[in-house]
């Protein structure tokens, strides 16, 4: 299997991290932006993509700053989201951790600037 490199990717969202994090931690949250289907049962994260299910287990949480998800399917792999605010503008970012082959890197930056895309459509941002 090849190894994956890690990805770190930040957006700039014109939004409160109150009103972004449960975007980015509630199913029905994540399933408006980020995939077609989230199932959350069991304490397990059931991420839907083209009927294909994709299981993560949430790790850490931190209410309105980051959660990060462990995929069950993918070990040791996992994505981060973590919403950065800037002391001084208060300039709201979302700071993504996620992992790609070398082959598939520029495909998963693509995917992500589709997601946020959509989260800032969301968001009305």
């Amino acid at each position: 299997m090849e190894e994956k490199r890690k990805l770190q990717l930040e957006y700039e969202i014109k939004s409160s991290p109150r009103i972004l994090y449960p975007f980015i931690s509630e199913p029905n949250g994540l399933s408006q932006w980020f995939a077609d289907e989230v199932i959350y049962k069991d304490h397990k994260y059931n991420f839907i993509w083209d009927n294909e299910v994709h299981p993560a287990k949430l790790v850490s949480a931190k209410e309105n700053k980051s959660v990060k998800f462990a995929w069950l399917d993918d070990a040791p792999y996992y994505f981060e989201l973590e919403i950065l605010q800037d002391e001084l503008t208060n300039d709201v970012a979302l700071s993504i951790t996620d992992f790609a082959s070398n082959e598939n890197e520029a495909e998963r930056r693509l995917i992500w600037n589709n997601q946020i895309q959509y989260l800032l459509g969301v968001l009305g941002g």
